[in-house]
């Protein structure tokens, strides 16, 4: 079965830092590209930050670049989002990803978790 829990969220005043983490399991980890996305109430759910499988590359959005760091750790099958500087812009529910192309196929495979809630205010 696959599952995808995100942890970490929660009330933080701005300029703070929280720690997000996203643990895996049911699916190859490693083969996996995964990414966080962000949805505010009213707004559309958009794309935070990425990082590929084997490589580490990432990307992230522009309103996060130099605040937020995505990073995985394949041992434990786990991805995190380390969110320094937040911005009550930030505040929203953060949703983990997981995302592959079948080898040799087009068909692509794709898991959300749950969502954990992130709210930056005084």
């Amino acid at each position: 079965q696959v599952q995808l829990v995100e942890s970490g969220g929660g009330l933080v005043q701005p300029g703070g830092s929280l720690r997000l983490s996203c643990a895996t399991s049911g699916f190859p980890f490693r083969s996996y590209a995964m990414s966080w996305y962000r949805q505010a109430p009213g707004k559309e759910r958009e794309l935070v930050a990425a990082i590929t499988t084997v490589g580490g590359s990432t990307d992230y959005a522009d309103s996060v670049k130099g605040r937020f760091t995505i990073s995985r750790d394949f041992a434990k099958s786990t991805v995190y989002l380390q969110m320094n500087s937040l911005k009550p812009d930030d505040t929203a529910v953060y949703y983990c990803r997981a995302r592959a192309i079948v080898a040799f196929t087009t068909t692509v495979r794709e898991y959300w978790g749950q969502g954990t809630q992130v709210t930056v205010s005084s």
